[in-house]
């Protein structure tokens, strides 16, 4: 029998390497005859660059500047010429400094994309021309201002001198001078993994509906909504009417407008992070042959059926014929109906298992590889 196992992270619980090691620890257990291959995957967020480590790239881990201003060590992933970068580990909600209390402490006006494109500058460093740049978990709302400062670009006041970091600093933009600009990008070409498709401005642009996640208050949210068209304004100065159209594109707004600077600037091309990732790692080589799919997430709901991650493992592995997909999951919301049409044959939920969620995520590796085992007496048997 062989078995892929595909998860995505359970957030705030057990990362996806772990995840697909528990199941897979509980299944050779019960039946050691099975052929069984792990592969982390992610959707372009946290966890972006571990599915391609999983899936054989190399790590490279450079110091850059974080998204209050502070270092951080950030890996990204090198396979030949193409590198995976995380935009979390480097400008990411997780890097943040922690208060006493263990909790981020978020800076909504003045949080910086910059080490995002200090990480892209070393994957150029590294000889790469093709880059990924998975971009959710960011602490910023800068529409990528940071990142163009870090690649290169000056912002610049009335005066001449650079302006503060962050979207709050932007208030005071006069110019954006892109003379410094890495020349290596016109060389690159980039894709960035968003399922966002908000535009970078108005009531559903990056501001109104993420800068709260960021610690904006309403008025920051203002703030920030009218320094981003001030920035917009200015790149368009610099590079041209082209500049401010990118704007309106879809995942413009994505990781508080960095979307919008890899448009505008680095020539981008969005897709799903989904799909970006399962091609990273070459799943569909590896489902050939393969007798049962498990995947899974921490939550299986309304939004997974809109391009989550299980639910992409799912209908790669339909397309190749896989004949059973199971999902595993901290908690379901689904249907049956919405299981069966987002190709399940089954999804476990922990908390059918564990009632109380604390205790479920606490010990989710150890009910993953409980799970793992029934799954692997269960083919047993049919074996038999």
């Amino acid at each position: 029998m062989r078995v892929v196992i595909a998860p995505d992270k359970f957030k705030g619980s057990v990362e996806a390497p772990q995840v697909a090691e528990a199941i897979a620890d509980g299944l050779a257990a019960a039946l050691p005859t099975a052929e069984v291959h792990c592969q982390p995957v992610a959707d372009g967020g946290e966890g972006t660059v571990a599915a391609a480590l999983a899936g054989g790239y190399r790590a490279v881990t450079v110091t850059v500047t974080g998204p209050v201003g502070d270092p951080v060590e950030a890996t990204f992933a090198v396979d030949g010429t193409r590198a995976v970068i995380e935009m979390a580990a480097a400008s990411g909600l997780l890097v943040l400094p922690i208060d006493d209390a263990g909790e981020p402490v978020k800076d909504a006006l003045g949080a910086t994309s910059q080490g995002t494109g200090e990480l892209i500058a070393a994957a150029l460093d590294h000889g790469c021309t093709e880059i990924v740049l998975g971009v959710g978990g960011s602490a910023n709302t800068d529409g990528g201002a940071g990142l163009l400062v870090g690649l290169g670009a000056r912002l610049l006041d009335d005066a001449g001198d650079p302006v503060a970091a962050g979207g709050g600093g932007l208030a005071r933009l006069a110019s954006v001078d892109v003379t410094g600009l890495d020349p290596r990008i016109a060389g690159a070409s980039f894709t960035l993994a968003a399922d966002v498709t908000n535009p970078l401005l108005g009531p559903h642009g990056a501001a109104a509906v993420f800068g709260p996640q960021k610690g904006a208050t309403d008025a920051d949210v203002a703030t920030l909504d009218a320094n981003l068209e001030l920035f917009r304004d200015r790149l368009a100065d610099a590079l041209g009417p082209a500049a401010a159209k990118a704007a309106d594109a879809p995942g413009a707004g994505a990781a508080g407008g960095v979307g919008y600077a890899a448009l505008a600037v680095l020539d981008a091309e969005r897709r799903p992070g989904v799909d970006v990732v399962l091609e990273l790692v070459g799943l569909a080589d590896r489902l050939t042959g393969v007798d049962l799919v498990i995947t899974g997430e921490g939550s299986l709901d309304g939004q997974s059926l809109g391009g989550k991650t299980p639910v992409g493992v799912a209908a790669l592995a339909r397309a190749h014929g896989v004949p059973t997909v199971i999902g595993v999951c901290g908690r379901s919301l689904l249907t049956e109906d919405e299981t069966r049409k987002a190709g399940f044959d089954e999804v476990i939920a922990l908390l059918d298992r564990q009632p109380d969620s604390a205790r479920a995520m606490a010990e989710a590796a150890a009910l993953l590889t409980e799970i793992g085992g029934e799954l692997g007496r269960r083919y047993a048997s049919i074996a038999t």
